[in-house]
């Protein structure tokens, strides 16, 4: 694997400056003129897709709402959410020359994920991370090619930081992605509609430990532990140093509250999300 110290640090310190000027913003508060940002959670997703089973079948346990909310959760064998304490671990900006031994934590803890790659600098120079994570039973998707702020480009740019990643996780993996996350979350009508052209969802977060402030790990894993609750989606960034060395910790912690992890389309099963929808 080659290393990318230094294109990694600027990489990095890039991203922590970019997100910096956007994590305080609420993502509930309006994006642009007098568009507020809608979004729907995991269970409300379940619930939907439960009553749609329900009412199309009239024999108990026949249904998709009997069996079809139990979702494979990588070596953790089936889980349903709508009843067990799901939580979702996801990894924006990678992969990176962090991510081989962050896939050797989640491998040991049995742990699924979901990952959100950028394409240029990071999917185009660790392409066998990108095979090793669909291979490991990860959820692979976008975080766009270039990390350009979406809301702030023309709707030829979103397509093409849209369709690149997908073109290259497609190709490195045999799968598309169905999910992206926008980066520093921003995002308005005009991205939802390429989104539902391209087949995508946007997955947001409902916990963060703003790991591109600091490299402090005990932080870091206090940051995660003091807001995760049921059916969270936790953003982390392996491309940190302090963030991978954290990961143990909060698995276990979480795991001690009698969290299960799982990835995000888990999350959400028996439900699917829906492309132009964003999730959080």
């Amino acid at each position: 694997m080659p290393s990318l110290t230094r294109k990694m640090t600027k990489t990095g310190t890039r991203l922590r400056v970019l997100a910096t000027f956007a994590a305080a913003a609420s993502l509930t508060l309006a994006l642009s003129g007098c568009t507020k940002l809608e979004t729907q959670s995991p269970s409300s997703v379940r619930n939907a897709a439960d009553n749609a089973a329900d009412a199309s079948t009239t024999e108990p346990g026949t249904g998709a709402g009997a069996n079809g909310a139990q979702a494979r959760a990588g070596g953790l064998g089936t889980v349903d959410c709508a009843h067990a304490k799901c939580i979702a671990l996801t990894f924006d900006a990678g992969p990176s020359e962090n991510s081989a031994r962050l896939l050797d934590i989640l491998k040991e803890k049995q742990v699924p994920a979901t990952f959100f790659l950028l394409g240029k600098r990071h999917i185009d120079t660790y392409p066998e991370l990108v095979r090793r994570m669909s291979d490991e039973g990860h959820e692979v998707a976008s975080h766009t090619w270039t990390h350009k702020i979406l809301t702030d480009a023309d709707p030829d740019e979103i397509r093409d930081e849209l369709e690149r990643p997908n073109r290259e996780i497609e190709r490195l993996t045999g799968k598309r992605p169905t999910l992206m996350r926008p980066p520093q979350g921003r995002t308005d009508d005009t991205v939802h509609g390429i989104c539902r052209e391209l087949g995508l969802a946007e997955v947001l977060w409902s916990v963060t430990a703003k790991d591109y402030k600091t490299n402090d790990s005990d932080l870091i894993t206090e940051r995660v532990l003091d807001q995760s609750s049921r059916d969270g989606i936790i953003l982390l960034h392996d491309i940190y140093d302090g963030t991978v060395p954290a990961v143990p910790g909060i698995i276990d912690a979480l795991k001690k509250r009698g969290y299960v992890f799982v990835t995000v389309p888990q999350l959400m099963a028996p439900g699917k999300a829906e492309p132009g929808k964003v999730y959080r």
